[in-house]
């Protein structure tokens, strides 16, 4: 075969290894931008303004407009165990706190919605600590806990928060209490332990006194 028609043999090779080229790089292109959105997806999912919705089950809320929910005291769901490390690293139960008033607070310090609404529980939890409340956080999908611990340090919290990086025990919740999607969600157990109020979306002051002072005039 001579130089001039072996030539053209290694320009269609050639071609044809750059075409293969160009298309695994689109490929890969469009893997990267799929892959990203769909984190940026589930970062806005989990950290926006919540919703009135748990995801189903009966769990006798009635939500108002403000999107608080309540449920009658004779018609109120225990809230499941709760218990394990803090942030911190100590040992807490919920349990133990049967007999007051508890606010339980979902969030993470990647969360912009519970930075917004971290003064206000910071404030309030003071407020209401001789009595009968306590204040709880359950920190979420927050790989570490350094991050947690710096969050509560710049917003002055006080009370202890279970470290729950994988969403276990959000999912210990009757269907329909919770939306392990919405952060920050805010529940007040009774002084029974029984869930009496749930907000799924940041809270302000007023908002969240709303919540807590009917409960803490229970008898």
């Amino acid at each position: 075969m001579s130089a001039a028609s072996r030539a053209p043999l290694r320009s269609n090779r050639t071609n044809r290894t750059t075409r293969a080229a160009e298309r695994t790089r689109r490929v890969r292109r469009s893997a990267v931008l799929t892959a990203s959105l769909a984190a940026t997806a589930l970062l806005v999912s989990a950290c926006g303004s919540g919703g009135t919705s748990g995801g189903g089950g009966n769990t006798n809320f009635v939500t108002g407009t403000d999107g608080v929910a309540t449920a009658a005291k004779g018609e109120r769901t225990p809230a499941p165990d709760l218990s394990g490390k803090t942030i911190a690293g100590k040992t807490l139960d919920v349990a133990d706190y049967k007999g007051k008033v508890v606010v339980l607070n979902v969030w993470g310090s990647w969360c912009n919605p519970c930075r917004a609404e971290a003064k206000y529980f910071a404030k309030v939890s003071k407020a209401y600590a001789d009595k009968g409340v306590q204040f709880v956080g359950i920190n979420t999908r927050d790989t570490s806990t350094g991050a947690a611990l710096a969050f509560e340090k710049d917003w002055d919290i006080t009370y202890p928060s279970l470290y729950d990086p994988t969403g276990k025990l959000l999912l210990r919740f009757k269907k329909g209490t919770l939306n392990p999607q919405a952060i920050p969600s805010t529940l007040i157990l009774d002084r029974d332990g029984k869930i009496a109020a749930r907000s799924l979306s940041a809270l302000s002051e007023e908002r969240l006194l709303k919540m807590l002072k009917p409960v803490v005039a229970e008898k």
